[in-house]
């Protein structure tokens, strides 16, 4: 099943079921997103049963498929990364066999086609793809094998970041708050059975290509996860219940041959220029640059929609 939220003027939308092939949708017997996904046992019968598409979908109106969200935690989930985080911003390597997470700004959530509005361009504009998954009520102190259950939809998320405000930010042993504006989220929120063999694990096995103006940026897959998403789900809830609509990322996808399937953010590419060169030679987004981010089915059919956009001036 394939949900979405049209725009309509609320800060919510309106919640649609779109149909196989992403090209056209039945409304929804819920008004919203969070209002389904509060009530997930009661309406995901009446969601799945709707077979009949009448209305042409025009991606240019879709919003976020939850426009907003009480809670979004980002991980760090994927090795290679963050060894060349360390390398890219000088930092002493993170002695820990926890996952890493932070609490980011969860008020707003860009639809996949929205242009993106930043300060300046000298704060180092950068893109990260990522999965995500959101879940309904998760109790606290779950394992991580009773978490499974709780992963409800993934999400395809480009978690913007601003690279010279970050390893200020992550210095003073505080949170981010100036370095990671709104995410971005394609636009279909899928159950987990749309991936098939791509969902295993708590993994989404699946390549997320990136374009940046339009060129092939990279093609990494998601399944080299040090931590599943139910392991995220059980770390994020040890000390505290996950409200229903909680948002959970598994930060950029990264691939140990990251010299073959390249980057899924710029940063990373410019560490494996460091380690290569000596120096990083690629810059970071200008005003007027656009990125696309897509992952497909296993079959190759639409999955989660393309978020491309464009980053402005604010």
């Amino acid at each position: 099943m394939k949900l979405a939220t049209l725009k309509n003027g609320s800060p919510d939308g309106r919640l649609i079921v779109v149909s196989p092939d992403g090209g056209h949708y039945a409304e929804a017997p819920v008004a919203t997103l969070q209002a389904a996904i509060e009530r997930w046992h009661d309406v995901r019968g009446g969601l799945t049963a709707i077979a009949d598409f009448p209305y042409a979908l025009d991606p240019q109106r879709l919003a976020a498929p939850l426009p907003r969200a009480w809670q979004w935690l980002d991980g760090s989930a994927f090795a290679s990364h963050g060894d060349l985080m360390q390398i890219a911003f000088d930092l002493a390597p993170i002695a820990t066999d926890r996952p890493l997470m932070y609490q980011g700004v969860s008020d707003t959530f860009y639809g996949p086609h929205d242009d993106v509005p930043m300060p300046d361009e000298g704060l180092g504009i950068d893109f990260e793809g990522e999965f995500g998954v959101i879940v309904d009520a998760v109790p606290m102190g779950i394992s991580p094998e009773a978490a499974m259950a709780h992963i409800r939809l993934i999400v395809q998320i480009n978690d913007w970041s601003l690279r010279t405000l970050a390893p200020v930010e992550m210095k003073t042993g505080f949170g981010w708050i100036q370095a990671k504006p709104p995410c971005s989220v394609a636009p279909f929120a899928v159950t987990p059975d749309e991936l098939g063999a791509g969902w295993r694990n708590g993994r989404v096995c699946l390549d997320l290509a990136v374009d940046w103006n339009g060129k092939r940026f990279g093609n990494a897959n998601g399944e080299p996860m040090a931590f599943g998403f139910h392991d995220l789900v059980a770390h994020a809830a040890r000390t505290r219940h996950l409200v229903a609509g909680t948002i959970i990322g598994s930060g950029t996808i990264s691939n140990p041959d990251y010299r073959q399937v390249g980057s899924s953010c710029i940063a990373e590419r410019r560490a494996i220029e460091i380690v290569d060169d000596g120096k990083p030679t690629t810059a970071f987004m200008a005003f007027g640059d656009s990125v696309r981010m897509e992952a497909r089915a296993p079959g190759g059919g639409v999955l989660f929609g393309a978020i491309d956009q464009k980053v402005v001036r604010a």
